[in-house]
């Protein structure tokens, strides 16, 4: 059932995936959770793939959060515990994904849906957009120490304290203000088609400059630098290097193999 929950398609090398539970705004169940983690693999070990798009069906919600009734069987410190650490497994793995995500965002993106949202590289939204953990006025639990420190890398820690606080959802614009969105489209109809395109351009640049740039930017954020001569070698030594060079003196577009 979760994987008919989240669809897949690809479009070229672009693969469209689709939180699909738009009757329940497109709420996450457990099992959805997972069958997320398990695409993050199976999208690293497809070559093919150079680009992923993440939207939600129909026009109310990217992700409205997760499933209510999830919540109803927990009892005791193991299972609230793993509560977050699945929440922080699934956005970290997502993270970590090796081509960029383009986020294409309508309506509701709140809870666990906003974390989903802050574990992809570039965010698209529309008009519609709301943002938010809205659970000082919901459940009254609280995030994780480090879906917390996610969101003030993200936001800065006023926003985030603003966010948690009152349990206001953030509009678009203020969103887009703070950063965390990179482009506003002027209607919700034109965010899906924007999404595509920046998507399909990413897909037709240069794979190991765009990977090893986002492996980069991992390690600065995570703390795990060391010496980057893996990242640098990777990339000057490979037949795209090569093929740049030539293509440039030749006056005609690469043909990038991701080698």
């Amino acid at each position: 059932m979760s994987a008919d929950n989240i669809l897949t398609e690809r479009r070229g090398p672009v693969l469209w995936v689709t939180f699909n539970r738009p009757a329940a705004r497109n709420a996450m169940t457990l099992a959805m959770y997972e069958r997320l983690f398990e695409l993050c693999g199976e999208i690293d070990a497809d070559p093919a793939v150079r680009c992923v798009l993440f939207t939600g069906a129909g026009d109310r919600a990217f992700v409205a959060g997760t499933d209510i009734n999830e919540f109803r069987n927990m009892r005791d410190a193991n299972d609230v515990l793993g509560y977050e650490e699945r929440m922080d497994r699934v956005f970290s793995r997502l993270e970590d994904v090796k081509v960029p995500v383009v986020a294409a965002i309508r309506g509701a993106c709140t809870g666990g849906g906003f974390g989903i949202a802050s574990g992809c590289d570039l965010r698209i939204c529309g008009p519609s957009a709301r943002f938010g953990f809205p659970v000082a006025r919901t459940l009254g639990n609280c995030l994780s120490i480090a879906n917390y420190r996610r969101l003030e890398r993200l936001l800065g820690a006023p926003a985030v304290k603003q966010m948690v606080y009152t349990a206001d959802l953030f509009d678009a614009r203020r969103m887009y203000e703070l950063g965390f969105i990179n482009e506003l489209t002027a209607s919700d109809d034109e965010v899906l088609s924007r999404a595509e395109a920046v998507a399909t351009k990413i897909a037709g640049n240069a794979p190991l400059t765009i990977s090893t740039t986002k492996e980069a930017l991992r390690r600065i954020v995570r703390g795990t630098t060391g010496d980057d001569h893996d990242l640098v070698e990777r990339c000057y030594l490979s037949e795209d290097f090569k093929e740049g060079m030539s293509a440039f003196l030749e006056k005609r577009p690469p043909d990038w193999k991701g080698r």
